[in-house]
């Protein structure tokens, strides 16, 4: 049966995974983009980006993993543009051009029905029925494959309070950004039925992973 997975989520000390006023220009909030820079050196991206090289190792490993057996991805709307309300007359199709990384089907969770999108290889499938239909539909669409929650934020603390997440993987930057878009909920009730597996530090950030008990 396909598992349920985060990975590669980038969290500062203060616990949070975007700062405050996300916007065009600023797609993770002031400083945000400061949480991923570890992600940027790794042969992996540098790959998906056609830059070639790369560094391997743990890292490297951390962010491969999330294109490694998956065939779905389930994603808030946030996380696919900064675009709110109808999408009618609006021609954004999300933040990484013509060309997604993905190459499977996308469930973009949206209170405003739209049309399916296709891009190279990756079809977007907005759900407006709420993340428990998306999910059903992703891993439908994955087969025997893994079902990744790609973010934002809310979206994986509303799947973590509903025990919808078998792995959680999260990597904390030493970043401080004081406000902005938390990870966990403050009274720490989504982490209930979770236990830490792994605990992994490079050489500048360290890794988590949790899986669901039982």
């Amino acid at each position: 049966m396909s598992r349920v997975r985060v990975h590669a989520m980038s969290v500062s000390l203060d616990g949070y995974v975007a700062g405050v006023d996300q916007r065009l220009e600023e797609p993770l909030g002031e400083n945000g983009l400061a949480l991923h820079q570890w992600i940027f050196p790794t042969r992996t991206f540098c790959a998906m980006t056609s830059q070639g090289g790369g560094e391997a190792g743990l890292d490297d490993d951390v962010v491969r993993a999330g294109f490694t057996g998956i065939g779905a991805t389930v994603m808030g709307r946030n996380m696919f543009g900064p675009v709110r309300g109808p999408w009618a007359g609006n021609d954004w199709t999300g933040w990484w051009g013509e060309t997604p990384p993905f190459h499977h089907p996308v469930f973009v969770l949206t209170h405003e029905p739209r049309p399916a999108l296709e891009l190279d290889g990756t079809t977007f499938h907005f759900v407006t029925e709420g993340v428990e239909v998306a999910l059903e539909r992703a891993r439908t669409a994955a087969g025997d494959l893994d079902v990744r929650v790609g973010g934002g934020a809310a979206t994986v603390r509303q799947c973590l309070a509903a025990g919808l997440i078998d792995e959680l993987q999260f990597s904390v930057v030493p970043v401080l950004l004081a406000r902005g878009e938390p990870l966990f909920e403050r009274r720490g009730e989504s982490l209930r039925g979770y236990s830490c597996v792994r605990v992994a530090p490079s050489d500048s950030i360290v890794h988590y992973w949790l899986a669901r008990e039982g």
